[in-house]
Formats: structure tokens, sequence, C-alpha cells
């Protein structure tokens, strides 16, 4: 398969997982990073590494070209607008080019009931630049990724900021990465994908299992929002801070959507949360 294809946000959680099964499927790879590539990124040696700005015209222009697929992977983590611009820029780009294919990641929460926390108003408008663009699409909702559990974890406390009640499908990155692969390399499916995995688990139950099998020195609590508050506003705190509204977004949403049509289109998510963390426990 002589493919080149464009991962913005390649070596971010999801970014990384879709970067690595692009280049098993035999597709030539250039990503475009903030950091550029580092020590222990887990992307094979084959992969371009570029680093860049996604609201940098000339550096997207250049980074796509000869592209016939582009992925967006982007976190605005502080700044979750940066979504919405990058997505812009880079379907602007893409038309321009005459790219064949875009897709994009988003989240299975996101509607636009939900539109009055800036994260969910980000991806809705990212979503919007990928579907107006006229370039053929997949945007994929998914749910939370099992990677990003380790970020829970401070020394050897696992804290969820405030009470977090609703169940969340939990999604393995290779799953979801396995699905965006194929949108490129053989499923020209168009629409909006709902993504969960086979398992529900609220943040305190996955990070509990997590836990148990990976770091089971660990202790798992719940960090209440007053107090998370306070100690946002401390020196040093600033990752803190950045998490808070994340958390009590999740604290009052909830998954919405149906994801039949995504596992008859592109195969069902099929990754169980212990197995998941087995394998991690083995690569620790």
């Amino acid at each position: 398969m002589d493919t080149k294809m464009l991962v913005v946000g390649g070596t971010g959680l999801a970014g990384r997982a879709v970067t690595r099964r692009l280049v098993a499927d035999g597709v030539h790879v250039t990503t475009l990073s903030r950091g550029g590539r580092t020590d222990g990124d887990g992307l094979p040696p084959s992969v371009s590494v570029v680093a860049g700005d996604v609201e940098d015209e000339a550096t997207v222009e250049a980074v796509m070209k000869g592209c016939s697929g582009v992925h967006l992977s982007l976190d605005g983590g502080a700044d979750p607008d940066l979504e919405r611009r990058g997505a812009e820029l880079v379907s602007r780009v893409a038309a321009r080019q005459g790219v064949a294919r875009i897709t994009v990641l988003s989240g299975a929460s996101v509607s636009e009931a939900s539109a009055s926390y800036a994260g969910v108003a980000a991806k809705l408008a990212a979503e919007k630049a990928v579907v107006t663009s006229g370039v053929p699409h997949a945007v994929f909702r998914s749910s939370f990724l099992m990677e990003s559990l380790p970020r829970y974890l401070r020394g050897n406390r696992a804290s969820a900021l405030g009470k977090q009640p609703y169940p969340w499908h939990w999604v393995a990155a290779d799953d979801l990465a396995a699905m965006v692969a194929r949108a490129h390399t053989g499923i020209n499916a168009t629409g909006t994908f709902v993504v969960l995995g086979p398992e529900r688990f609220t943040l305190g139950e996955a990070l509990s299992t997590y836990c148990a099998v990976v770091r089971p020195e660990a202790k798992v609590g719940t960090l209440p929002f007053w107090m998370a508050s306070l100690l946002a506003r401390m020196p040093g705190a600033d990752d803190l801070a950045a998490a808070l509204p994340f958390a009590r977004y999740t604290s009052t949403a909830s998954e919405v959507g149906d994801p039949a049509q995504a596992n008859e289109t592109f195969g069902r998510p099929t990754t169980r949360l212990a197995d998941w963390c087995s394998h991690a426990a083995r690569r620790s």
C-alpha cells in the first residue's frame, strides 16, 4: 500500500495509537505535534514527526502535501478552543489540497445540549468544520480512553475530582485506532459514529480496577471539588486547575448516541478493562 497520511496530534494518547495502527497497515505517516519527537514516544521510527503549530497555515500546508488522508486528534487542554481553530484550518487546507478523506476525534458526551461547556462547544465546532469542508469525512465520538487512567494518579493515590456518578463505556486506544484506520484504508463510510467500549464503569470503578492490577499499593479516593478548588490556587497546581472544569462537566454529563452504526461499519471495540490493565501491568 503506497498511501501517505497526516495525523495531527499524533503523539497524544489517541493519536499515537492511530499512528501505530496506520503504520502496521502499511501507511506512510507524518504526524504534526507541538512537542515533536521525544524519547519513549512509542512511535515507529518510520514515522516523520514534525514539531509545529496547528494554527500555522504554512506548516500545515507543508506537512499535508501529498497526503491522501488526515486524522485530527487535538487536545486543547487549558485552551479547548484550539480544537475548533485547528480543525477549521486543517479542514480548509485539506479541501484546497484535494485530500481524499478526513477524520476527527470527538467525545461520546458531545451534544448541543451540553454546549454551555467550552470543551463541548469547541468539539462541536471542530466537527462542523470537518463536516462542512466538502472533504469526505468521519467523526468518531469516543468514550473515555483506558489510557487516560494513569493520569489520575499522584504518587500512591488515585483521585477522582468530585463525585463522578455516571458510568462510561471505556475504550482501549488500540480499538479506536483500528476503527479510524479502517475509515482510511478501505471503508469509505461518511457520518458521525459513536464509539463505546464493551463495559461500563464509573471513574471510581475504573480507577479501582486499574490500581488493583497495575498499582496495588495505590489508594483510590475522591478529592471534593471544594478542596480541589483550594489546592488549584497554590503554586505549581496548574494541572489541577486545568482539570477542574472538565471534572465539573463530567460530574453532570453522560454518553449520548447509539454505537450500533459504528460497530456495524468499523467493527465493535472488544477490549475489556481488566484485560487492558493486565497488559498495562506487564508493560510497566
